[in-house]
């Protein structure tokens, strides 16, 4: 399922807005979570129109649904640059003093 939903955003937004700027985790998080309380809330008869639509259908409809998705609210979070390591305060020819008693 989610192939498919990046599927859809990167028909509307573009492959590379999509694959730069999107974070698989929020968005099958998103997914994960929001199928749960739609099971719950919407009974399973209101699904039969998904069901019926043909491949050509599902494909208006699910592209039509990606051109009202927020990209922002899924946008990644980029790690920032390491930071150097320090540089030892002790003698390296000194050693390990154990202070353990």
């Amino acid at each position: 399922m989610l192939a498919v939903v990046l599927a859809a955003l990167r028909g509307v937004h573009g492959q590379q807005t999509v694959d730069e700027a999107v974070s698989l985790y929020y968005l099958a998080n998103e997914v994960a979570t929001t199928y749960h309380g739609m099971m719950i809330a919407i009974p399973e008869v209101e699904w039969d129109v998904f069901y019926r639509m043909s491949a050509s259908d599902m494909a208006v409809t699910l592209l039509d649904l990606a051109k009202r998705v927020n990209i922002r609210a899924f946008r990644k979070s980029p790690r920032g640059p390491k930071k150097p390591r320090p540089e030892r305060d002790g003698n390296a020819k000194q050693g390990h003093v154990s202070t353990a008693k």
